[in-house]
């Protein structure tokens, strides 16, 4: 008996010093600590002005949330991880920024008001954290695609289109995919979605890769800042093994 409350001590003292270690979150959701248990509680966990989140104050479409982020102003990144608190899968994409700069910008689909969050996690195995609050009328997660509904998904599924452009300071890339990304949330509509996206140059070197979860809008449009000059290959991979791929010639 004195051996089990010892256990149940020592299991308290734990459980109470990682609590503290969860910084207190500005935006002030009562997800907050949970998301960290989850998804963060490897690392320490510090809020970071340097991550830089964009996206609107209320979605007019809840299945096409704008998003970007930049985290530029870090070092050494070893992956960028979005997730929203309130969807019902809060996982939205990773990336890992290669030889990139760690900058993007996409769609996602959010199902009602929630912090979207971007947490970075640098080579000092810190995640530094940036986010804002989406105020959302609901429902992105759990409507069937456009497609779906149009019933001629499948005539374009993995059909891949891209456009390069100099800003003038950096070269922009932006490629579109088209697959119906289903969460699986709709009644007779499995889980169906892209997991996987590499780019890479002609030499095979790596540039950017980009790990997509359901919530990800359908028919993906990914815009990202390569500063490469050189063509491009594109490969992609569904949950269903079904492969893609595609040739930007700049």
């Amino acid at each position: 008996m004195r051996l089990f409350l010892c256990v149940l001590l020592m299991v308290g003292s734990f459980s109470m010093a990682s609590a503290e270690e969860i910084p207190e979150d500005p935006l002030g959701s009562i997800q907050w600590d949970d998301m960290v248990r989850a998804y963060l509680s490897e690392h320490k966990v510090v809020f970071d002005d340097r991550v830089k989140v964009v996206a609107p104050e209320f979605a007019e479409d809840s299945m096409n949330v704008p998003v970007s982020v930049d985290a530029s102003e870090l070092t050494g990144i070893k992956e960028i991880f979005l997730f929203a608190e309130f969807n019902p899968i809060p996982k939205i994409l990773k990336f890992y920024p290669e030889a990139s700069k760690a900058a993007f910008s996409f769609r996602f689909k959010i199902q009602q008001a929630s912090p979207v969050r971007a947490a970075v996690l640098t080579n000092d195995n810190i995640w530094h954290v940036g986010g804002v609050w989406i105020d959302a009328a609901g429902g992105g997660c759990t409507r069937a695609s456009d497609d779906r509904l149009a019933g001629d998904w499948a005539d374009h599924l993995g059909e891949i289109y891209a456009a390069v452009w100099d800003t003038g300071t950096v070269r922009r890339t932006k490629i579109s995919i088209s697959h119906p990304m289903d969460t699986g949330l709709v009644a007779g509509i499995p889980s169906f979605y892209i997991e996987e996206i590499q780019l890479t140059d002609d030499a095979g070197k790596l540039l950017a890769r980009i790990e997509p979860y359901e919530p990800v809008q359908e028919n993906p449009v990914f815009t990202l800042d390569l500063g490469k000059n050189g063509s491009i290959n594109i490969e992609a991979i569904d949950n269903n093994a079904n492969e893609f791929s595609a040739r930007i010639v700049r």
